[in-house]
């Protein structure tokens, strides 16, 4: 096996874990304090009614539709969704990224939950 193929592992398995991290921060809605971070939504997002932050909070739960195109470095860190409210279809993205402890730079160690912070940001697509 060439060193290539070691690092590429090595890699893909960080990806994975990445992936599984982001999924279950995401479907527990933070609730799972083994994968610290907090969940922001945009003022547009904030200003819909609350029956369709319920169905957004829902939407972003369970969400499992990953694909190349919206999750090309496939770490679960993005999705795109629609939700109709009041008649309206809102188009919305949902994204998840890394920082630090004190949430200020970017995490040097993403796959280490005691080094990483999530925030998880809900907006309408306009807004991105």
């Amino acid at each position: 096996m060439t060193t290539d193929a070691i690092e590429m592992t090595a890699a893909e398995i960080q990806t994975q874990r990445l992936a599984k991290q982001n999924d279950q921060f995401r479907e527990t809605w933070g609730a799972d304090f083994t994968i610290p971070g907090r969940i922001v939504t945009t003022q547009g997002v904030a200003s819909l009614p609350f029956a369709a932050q319920v169905k957004i909070m829902v939407a972003v739960q369970t969400f499992d539709i990953f694909t190349e195109d919206n999750d090309p470095h496939a770490d679960h860190s993005f999705g795109g969704f629609e939700i109709k409210s009041e008649g309206e279809t809102v188009k919305l993205f949902w994204k998840i990224d890394l920082y630090d402890r004190p949430y200020r730079y970017g995490s040097e160690n993403p796959a280490n939950t005691a080094e990483t912070r999530r925030v998880l940001t809900i907006m309408q697509r306009h807004e991105y």
